[in-house]
């Protein structure tokens, strides 16, 4: 069989300076695409839907009452939780394989028949939350005091909270169905386009991983060609991009619409448990500290550069005169798991099983998805990382985002299908204070002044692109899905909309070269989850205070943490941060994590 055909395959060699870079072993979850196994799945999956719908479908209500109504909801749950177990293992192992090949069209068309299928069978089960929320609020409460049903409270109080901006069951159905063609198609064009464009970089034709990788090169040359190339094939696809832009905006709208959300956002705000108020108080500490932390910082680095402004293809350069490491994939590996080890034994026999499985996907190749993610899969199975690895000590520090994804996925797979899926806000903490553990391991054993300038310089940079640019992106999309209530924008439009948000976010120190209005183009977040992207600096804001308090050493800070991760979806963050001592409803609680950045500029400032 094709490597695309078998999801099984073999560790790829490496230049030596990496070593061997693994990749994932999804024969976990099926043993190949036209396997028997994965074939019985689908058939199995197409009839237990609809035996679900014609045993409970209009009966849920007369469950709820009586004596026996607690047992009665509780197997119509557990029934219904043993199917999106089964759903979500189908479609992991077709995103999965899709995210390691979007260019091949075996891949893709798996993916695209996978997809259909399942939103087919699933519109069997659209009926359980619904008439679920129909039920009187008392019964529910009666039935979840005792009995099997009470373990499923948490799951029943949540979606309760989707009760107002739920349609009727008909119309649920047609936006359900109607989602493969929607919203799920426009997301499937923008993967295969960027998957697909090539960059020309002194006559080489590179995909978009390794030309990103080289706005991080020592050399400033090679650093603006390669802003350059991402310029000139991003204008050449911007008439696409916008189209998308404009089509998932105005999707977005009609939805929001019909579902009666107040602001643009709101829908967001909801899938994420968080309140409103709660993002603006972030979104407005982040912006009212830009001057001191990025422009301050930026400040800083053109001084280092021996300039009055950067170049923005300067901004993530490494510091002149400082020799940057290569680290080969067991430089990575051991540094992670020695970190992960010092915070809790526990946490790095759990991480070391990615290693050991062949639960990560490392190597860059033409048509791989770009970036890196944690793909928790289903309880039933186990999560798989995708890295795009090429040994820069960002990398190690993506490797340690990424497997504190896994690790709170693996905790938090124990609640079960319906409650083990956490929040995004809450989501992006496991992985944030990994890199925390991570880069203070690091910073402990660097003695040379020059790299430890370097080191912690990149630790702010990383900082900065977590908090102060996703709350930029943040803007933008806040601009850019209102403005587009008023009628379809241009590409100019989305172009200077960008450079507003950036300039302001950035400061004057970087100055943004006719090319950047482009880059908005390319980042997926836009895409495929709008207004995802705050959740990054609400987990590295909260993760800061967190690492604050196991700083002050208090006992049982790490079952307490590990207790956090194994809530997944469980509870609310205010539930959750309430045994540190730590509340996300005070605007105070934001500039608490903002201060560690800051103490790090002050730190790198009184290293001059």
């Amino acid at each position: 069989m094709s490597p695309a055909r078998n999801a099984a395959t073999k560790s790829s060699e490496k230049p030596a300076d990496l070593g061997v870079l693994p990749e994932w072993n999804l024969a976990d979850l099926y043993p190949g695409l036209d396997s028997p196994e994965f074939a019985a799945d689908l058939k199995r999956a197409e009839g237990e839907c609809r035996a679900f719908a014609d045993k409970w479908r209009g009966k849920l209500g007369a469950a709820a009452k009586g004596a026996s109504a607690s047992k009665k909801l509780a197997d119509a749950v557990k029934g219904y939780e043993a199917l999106q177990d089964l759903l979500g293992r189908i479609m992991a192992y077709a995103g999965l394989v899709y995210a390691g090949n979007t260019t091949d069209p075996a891949c893709a068309k798996f993916y695209g028949d996978a997809q259909e299928k399942i939103t087919a069978y699933s519109t069997d089960l659209l009926f359980f939350q619904l008439e679920l929320n129909r039920i009187n609020d008392a019964l529910v409460e009666k039935a979840c005091a005792s009995g099997p049903l009470a373990h499923y409270r948490p799951w029943l109080e949540d979606i309760r909270k989707d009760k107002p901006h739920e349609l009727d069951d008909r119309l649920e159905q047609l936006f359900h169905e109607k989602s493969v063609t929607g919203h799920g198609a426009w997301n499937r064009l923008f993967d295969e386009t960027v998957a697909g464009l090539r960059f020309n970089v002194d006559g080489k034709e590179l995909s978009l991983e390794p030309v990103m990788s080289m706005m991080q090169d020592p050399s400033e040359e090679v650093r603006h060609r390669a802003s350059d190339a991402i310029a000139e094939t991003l204008r050449a696809n911007l008439r696409i991009f916008t189209l998308v832009t404009n089509t998932l905006a105005k999707d977005k709208e009609i939805s929001d619409r019909w579902r009666k959300f107040g602001d643009v956002a709101d829908s967001r705000h909801l899938a994420n448990r968080v309140e409103r108020e709660v993002v603006e108080a972030l979104v407005a500490a982040v912006r009212a500290a830009y001057p001191r932390l990025s422009h301050r910082y930026y400040r800083l680095k053109a001084k280092w550069f021996g300039k009055e402004t950067l170049n923005h293809w300067d901004r993530n350069a490494p510091l002149p005169q400082v020799a940057q490491r290569t680290y080969s994939w067991s430089d990575a590996r051991d540094t992670v798991l020695s970190a992960y080890g010092a915070f809790a034994p526990e946490m790095a026999d759990i991480a070391k099983r990615f290693f050991d499985e062949r639960w990560i996907d490392a190597p860059v190749r033409p048509g791989k998805a770009p970036g890196a993610f944690a793909h928790p899969t289903v309880p039933s199975a186990h999560p798989y990382v995708l890295l795009n690895y090429q040994g820069k000590p960002r990398d190690v520090m993506t490797l340690a985002h990424e497997l504190g994804h896994g690790v709170h996925q693996v905790l938090a797979a124990r609640q079960g299908a319906l409650m083990a899926h956490t929040p995004l806000t809450l989501a992006e903490t496991a992985s944030v204070f990994g890199e925390m553990l991570t880069f203070r391991t690091l910073l402990a054993k660097t003695t040379d002044k020059a790299q430890r300038r370097a080191l912690l310089a990149s630790k702010v940079e990383d900082m900065i692109n977590t908090v102060v640019r996703q709350i930029a992106f943040y803007t933008f999309e806040r601009e850019v899905h209102i403005s587009r209530k008023d009628g379809e924008l241009t590409a100019d439009q989305l172009c200077q909309t960008w450079l507003g948000v950036q300039g302001e976010s950035l400061g004057p120190a970087i100055k943004l070269q006719p090319g950047y209005e482009t880059f908005w183009a390319y980042i997926p977040h836009f895409i495929h989850s709008p207004f995802y992207v705050y959740a990054y600096a609400f987990g590295d804001c909260l993760v800061n205070s967190l690492y604050g308090v196991y700083r002050k050493a208090e006992k049982g800070f790490v079952e307490r943490y590990f207790d956090m991760l194994k809530a997944g979806g469980s509870k609310h963050h205010s539930e959750l941060l309430a045994p540190f001592g730590l509340d996300a409803t005070d605007p105070a609680f934001w500039n608490i994590g903002l201060s560690m950045i800051e103490e790090f500029i002050i730190e790198l400032e009184g290293m001059e």
